[in-house]
């Protein structure tokens, strides 16, 4: 195959790439530019497609892992997902049945669910299990 199709190929995927920016083509991009260079130096079509095959799976399997924990490590957690674990104090019953409850919380007050469907004092000390839309899943401080 002419090493200018390889290249087209890679070029095809680099574009997907760009547009997906999902790292799932970019690998075989790579490929395709390792398989055009096989072309150029006249190797037949089994070895262009075998060097296509083991490139594009080496760098799956060693580059992969490495780059998706690049990318990942520039998430940075919201303050919702900061206040889960954290302690606040009820101010208002908790009671799942009624539809009710509050705890203030780093100086705001949020509406409240016990994770049990226990009912929580006012005053009681609570944690954060979870947040689910803008109400707080909370137990009480005390119990693990």
């Amino acid at each position: 195959m002419d090493p200018i199709i390889w290249i087209l190929i890679s070029a095809g995927l680099v574009l997907i790439e760009l547009i997906t920016l999902g790292l799932t083509s970019i690998w075989f991009a790579l490929g395709a530019i390792v398989a055009a260079i096989f072309s150029y130096l006249g190797f037949g079509i089994w070895a262009q497609l075998a060097a296509f095959l083991v490139v594009t799976t080496i760098a799956l399997i060693f580059t992969r892992p490495l780059a998706h924990k690049l990318l990942n490590s520039r998430v940075t957690k919201t303050n919702v997902e900061e206040i889960v674990e954290k302690i606040g104090v009820v101010t208002e019953d908790i009671d799942n049945l009624n539809g009710q409850g509050a705890v203030k919380l780093n100086g705001m007050e949020w509406s409240a669910r016990s994770i049990d469907d226990s009912i929580i004092s006012k005053d009681q000390k609570v944690k954060v299990c979870k947040v689910s839309g803008v109400k707080l899943i909370v137990k009480p401080a005390d119990t693990n």
